[in-house]
């Protein structure tokens, strides 16, 4: 539970240190305080003229999960997702990524994969890699071919010869292999089939650095609630729910269960 005091009963310190009577001084004990947020949205608000994408977001992602930012087209997903980015601005309220605003200092902490294309056509593999290489210098070349060996790619292959499934599994191989603080992919397995989409997810969750953050965008619920600590859902831009996956599963449900019946039609 969010915001739950560990202490209330003003816990006394042992550190030696004694009040008026002899007896410790209280102190407060407090698991928020303890906590480290990779993303928090407060009272955050996107419009578009006269329609609303996200209405008033409050919103804390810990760091060191996997996060899943679930919900319908339109839900708000992707707007929030650009608000991360810097992509777009607030229109009232702020997003903070590792504490602060979107910047080109929190770009460098982040690992974003869109839901198009956005790799040169006409570059080999090679050429992607040294071409990633030269914007972030966190990219580990020697982790994305080991990746694309896996997959079964050449380094001299075009790029633009490759199948629609591989150019988006090397998009995702480039967006992992770099060793940032927060990963945020979008749409990673819509449009693939069940094969990309195991190879997919296991890229994901083996090659997360330990204690980076993974946020999945997504409306595919069953095929990520696995490797899902944490669930996120928007719905016409607001948040309906933001549990623990373990709580979820603990009360016997899950997290495609709730979400059919929250989105139901």
């Amino acid at each position: 539970m969010r915001g739950r005091i560990v202490d209330e009963n003003f816990g006394f310190a042992e550190s030696g240190m004694t009040g008026h009577a002899g007896q410790a001084e209280p102190t407060f004990r407090s698991e928020e305080a303890a906590k480290r947020y990779i993303l928090e949205c407060r009272g955050l608000v996107k419009s578009y003229g006269n329609m609303v994408a996200l209405q008033g977001i409050d919103l804390r992602i810990e760091e060191g999960g996997i996060v899943g930012l679930l919900g319908p087209n339109g839900s708000g997903k992707s707007t929030l997702i650009k608000l991360a980015m810097g992509m777009l601005q607030p229109t009232v309220g702020e997003i903070l990524v590792a504490e602060q605003r979107p910047s080109p200092a929190t770009k460098s902490l982040t690992a974003y994969l869109p839901d198009v294309s956005f790799l040169p056509e006409w570059m080999t593999v090679e050429q992607v890699f040294r071409y990633i290489a030269d914007f972030f210098p966190d990219f580990r070349r020697d982790r994305a071919e080991a990746m694309i060996s896996r997959l079964g790619v050449g380094l001299k292959q075009r790029f633009k010869a490759l199948s629609k499934g591989n150019k988006e599994k090397v998009g995702l191989i480039v967006t992992m292999a770099r060793e940032a603080k927060l990963y945020i992919l979008d749409e990673p397995i819509a449009g693939v089939d069940p094969a990309a989409r195991d190879f997919i997810l296991d890229i994901i969750f083996s090659q997360k650095p330990e204690g980076s953050t993974i946020i999945l965008c997504t409306h595919l619920i069953a095929d990520i609630e696995p490797v899902l600590t944490h669930a996120v859902f928007l719905s016409n831009g607001k948040v309906v729910l933001d549990r623990s996956v373990q709580e979820v599963h603990d009360e016997g449900k899950t997290l495609d269960g709730i979400f059919r019946e929250v989105f139901r039609w």
